[in-house]
């Protein structure tokens, strides 16, 4: 009887930059409005802070994540080619060499021996990728996934407090901010945590305080200096 198990590696990729784009998102975006704010009797700059910061920092995400992800990717398949070619110019050190990985695994030698010419015969680059490599489908590097999943992040994460610029008088924007943000922060690093598997409380509690230092840093930066932006 067949059955299909998942597991949190099957995640790993879009749910890092899902993440750290929502995260950055409300954190930076939330601190943008509270330091504006700080320092202004306007909507106008509050709210031209705010838009401005979701449409540069979602292309900004999206851009890095390319960047870094394709690194990553370029790096993968040169190991894969590389591979390729041993395969077909010394195919008789590479089973050797994978017979090796397995014995190392706690395979016996003979064992090993039989494991690596049946992996071997199926799909040998697969073998490679796989047990010398540490490649596999689930893991494999994808920019254009992690650029797309980091810029939507960003952007859903920014968008909480460009609602409440458009919607709040200037007199109660800053502690409405700060407030929404924190519990959306709580709830975001209670999410992540809860997907990969760590601890719930510390997920939200890391991701609650580092949002708090930054808005309020900006906050107080726009008290101090109190100049038009």
């Amino acid at each position: 009887m067949s059955h299909t198990e998942r597991h949190r590696t099957e995640h790993i990729g879009w749910l890092r930059a899902s993440v750290l784009g929502a995260n950055d998102g409300l954190i930076s975006t939330s601190s943008l409005v509270v330091g504006v704010a700080a320092a202004q009797t306007d909507r106008a700059p509050v709210l031209l802070a705010a838009v401005a910061g979701l449409v540069a920092g979602a292309l900004s995400m999206a851009a890095g994540e390319y960047v870094s992800v394709s690194s990553q990717s370029d790096t993968e398949n040169a190991d894969l080619e590389r591979e390729r070619r041993e395969l077909a110019t010394e195919p008789e050190h590479e089973l050797a060499e994978l017979t090796g990985i397995y014995v190392d695994r706690g395979l016996t030698p003979e064992l090993a021996a039989q494991v690596a010419e049946q992996l071997t015969g199926k799909d040998a680059l697969a073998a490679h990728a796989r047990d010398e490599l540490g490649l596999s489908d689930l893991t494999r590097a994808r920019p254009i996934q992690a650029a797309l999943s980091s810029a939507a992040a960003f952007a859903g994460g920014a968008a909480p407090p460009l609602l409440l610029v458009l919607v709040l008088p200037l007199t109660i924007l800053t502690p409405v901010v700060m407030g929404v943000s924190l519990v959306l922060l709580i709830g975001l690093g209670s999410l992540a945590a809860r997907l990969g598997g760590a601890p719930v409380v510390r997920g939200a509690a890391r991701v609650a305080f580092w949002g708090a230092m930054a808005m309020a840093a900006t906050a107080l930066v726009g008290r101090l200096f109190g100049t038009v932006v």
